[in-house]
């Protein structure tokens, strides 16, 4: 998979819970502005969107054909995502 420069790839495919949650969380704290992070799991991650939401992200989510999904977070105030 080919991910743009503006994006940090977190491929969380392996991870048990919590452990997807709290890569998501420390990577928000590595974004610089105009960055998204393109989040990998094998289940959509439900408990994630309130907190993303909290604290000023937005999300894109999109189930692959395998049934796995790509969650696509970026800040609110963000263009990402609109592509």
């Amino acid at each position: 998979m080919s991910v743009p420069a503006d994006e940090i790839l977190l491929d969380a495919r392996g991870l048990e819970p919590p452990e997807p949650l709290e890569e998501v969380m420390q990577t928000l704290g590595l974004l610089r502005p105009g960055q998204s992070i393109r989040l990998l799991l094998p289940r959509e991650p439900f408990p994630l969107y309130p907190l993303l939401a909290e604290r000023g992200y937005r999300h894109v989510t999109e189930m692959e054909t395998d049934g796995s999904y790509v969650i696509l977070i970026h800040p609110v105030d963000s263009a990402a995502g609109t592509r």
